[in-house]
């Protein structure tokens, strides 16, 4: 333990005993994680609360600790997950805020830095890509900003799409018409819609075209204007699909392509149009690049250490791979 570890306590004195119980947890569960992720100590009576620890553990507890009351007297819920990004955002003390996300069934904030600059970069510039591992947000969190700025009046349409690839199974081989076997690929940008607006709001929005989730192939020869359009799994297009999507964009647009170069369904050899246009646009005015890490994930703990036990194998074998090749001699 370091030698600040034993210095004067930090203290925090709250307003609103009412708020106390959600802040805590049950059990004081909150608190809890809190103490183990900080390595600090947590002790309450009536209104205060004692930190101890060292500098930095007590200095990051006290934001962290502050910003989630600040949540509950916004009306809004402390989950496991919620004292965790909490954590995490305390790191980044001097990180500009991006605000929050309101729509009619949730209020979407940010849980790891990168989320908050991804919500910048959604606010501020025309085209945004969000590449990284599964569970940080991207493609949840692009929908639920669309889904914000067409409450808003901003703009008239959403448009979500996604290439068809096969991720190991056959289109062919699925049952029912092409819509059928079309809406497996589309049905996670269902489930964000579905956790942004009320069911009946989703359908009847759907049905008069204000909303429109389609497959990548529909969007050929449109010019699509005053709209928020979402390309969710950017990775499996071709460098012309990727080039036909984002000539797409039309006077007084948005637009954001999400992805995880790591997951990447085309055929062996193929090149993916997402690295592509990443390479190609990067530095371009009005384009803005967000990269997200397994410290992002924002799932179950256990998907951040499955994420980060994949990368490491992966970096192994790419070692090994470089390292093979460096030694080869030639017969």
């Amino acid at each position: 333990m370091s030698e600040d570890a034993h210095a004067a306590p930090a203290h925090i004195q709250f307003d609103d005993n009412l708020l106390l119980p959600a802040l805590f947890g049950s059990h004081d569960e909150n608190l809890a994680q809190i103490e183990r992720m900080l390595d600090v100590q947590l002790r309450y009576r009536g209104n205060r609360l004692e930190i101890r620890g060292a500098e930095v553990g007590r200095d990051m507890a006290r934001r962290a600790i502050d910003s989630l009351y600040t949540r509950l007297q916004n009306g809004l819920d402390v989950t496991e997950g919620e004292v965790r990004a909490a954590v995490n955002m305390a790191g980044n003390g001097d990180t500009e805020e991006g605000g929050v996300i309101r729509t009619r069934r949730r209020t979407v904030t940010a849980r790891s830095p990168v989320q908050n600059d991804y919500m910048l970069a959604l606010h501020r510039s025309d085209l945004v890509f969000g590449l990284g591992p599964a569970g940080t947000g991207k493609t949840y969190i692009a929908v639920a900003m669309a889904v914000a700025m067409l409450l808003e009046g901003k703009v008239d349409r959403i448009v979500l799409s996604r290439p068809a690839v096969e991720a190991g199974e056959r289109l062919g081989f699925l049952p029912g018409d092409l819509q059928d076997k079309i809406d497996p690929y589309l049905r996670p940008l269902y489930d964000a819609l579905y956790d942004m607006l009320p069911a009946s709001q989703v359908t009847g929005r759907l049905a008069n075209g204000e909303i429109e989730v389609a497959p990548l192939a529909f969007m050929r020869g449109r010019t699509l204007s005053n709209a928020f359009i979402i390309l969710d799994e950017g990775q499996n297009t071709s460098p012309m699909q990727m080039k036909m999507f984002l000539t797409r964009l039309g006077e007084g647009s948005r637009m954001a392509v999400t992805g995880d170069l790591s997951q990447i369904d085309l055929p062996a050899g193929a090149e993916s149009g997402l690295i592509d246009a990443v390479t190609l646009l990067e530095g371009v005015k009005g384009v803005s690049h967000v990269r997200f890490t397994e410290k992002d994930v924002v799932r179950h703990d256990l998907v951040t250490r499955i994420v980060g036990a994949y990368n490491r194998r992966d970096a192994q074998r790419q070692g090994r791979r470089k390292g093979g090749k460096a030694g080869d001699q030639p017969s």
